[in-house]
């Protein structure tokens, strides 16, 4: 827990309350500058925007958004993120000096990654390269890995079919990445946001598809862990997270539109 609180009080302050969403809230600042408010849940979506922030070191605020008690889906809440889901960001000096929301993490990577210059080329070949595997991740290794972990974890039903479905899909992709790692040390060539997106959900899913099969990966996953910034944005938060009760479940699992 020592780590956890580290990342997030380094000459911080307690954060004013956002009306609409929990109590409780964390703050990190920096020495100057307004902070960026970050709307987050330790999730492996939310990982990726904790990790990008302790790596560009920028001052941020923790906004904790508690997906089980349905936070989500506070009007407040709902003003920057329309799709119910964090995390998002509000940063206060946006383009031309006025604030702006983002909501989305892989949109959140790249305006992030715009605006400081840091971890997504300029070189428009290079940042093609980050922007395949980053949308290789949203679209693909997020969503996979994400069922694979609900059928196996907290479905009612056992249901052997999805099971193995979602299983073996991030089986599949596993082998993608350990494939494009022979030789590399990062996906993009250098370290990006396209690897800040990935490692927590590879992290994450290790608890159901070990590494064993695929050393490159696991070269990797160790690599990215190392990084002091990547332990932060893992760190973060992590004693916000408990099991989730049978009310909770259905707030998460029982969703239609509203």
């Amino acid at each position: 827990m020592a780590k956890a609180k580290a990342a997030v009080s380094r000459k911080g302050a307690a954060a004013k309350p956002v009306k609409g969403l929990g109590k409780k809230k964390i703050s990190r600042k920096a020495a100057a500058g307004k902070p960026v408010e970050l709307y987050y849940w330790p999730t492996p979506n939310g990982w990726k925007i904790s990790i990008m922030l302790e790596e560009l070191g920028l001052p941020y605020v923790l906004k904790p958004v508690n997906i089980g008690a349905g936070e989500q889906f506070a009007p407040a809440f709902l003003k920057i993120s329309p799709n119910n889901r964090m995390p998002a960001i509000i940063d206060p000096k946006g383009p031309g000096g006025r604030p702006i929301s983002v909501f989305e993490s892989g949109a959140i990577l790249q305006y992030l990654g715009r605006k400081t210059g840091k971890f997504y080329p300029r070189d428009e070949r290079q940042r093609v390269a980050v922007d395949e595997w980053l949308f290789w991740q949203v679209g693909g290794l997020g969503p996979m890995a994400g069922q694979a972990n609900h059928f196996l974890s907290y479905a009612k039903e056992d249901i052997p079919y999805a099971k193995k479905r979602y299983a073996d899909e991030v089986h599949r992709l596993f082998g993608v990445m350990n494939k494009r790692l022979a030789g590399r040390r990062f996906l993009a060539g250098v370290y990006s946001i396209a690897d800040m997106a990935c490692v927590g959900w590879v992290k994450s899913s290790t608890r159901f598809q070990p590494l064993d099969e695929f050393p490159h990966l696991a070269a990797w996953l160790a690599r990215l862990e190392k990084r002091p910034a990547v332990k932060r944005g893992l760190a973060l938060g992590a004693e916000l997270r408990k099991p989730m009760s049978d009310e909770q479940k259905k707030i998460l699992f029982g969703q239609r539109a509203r």
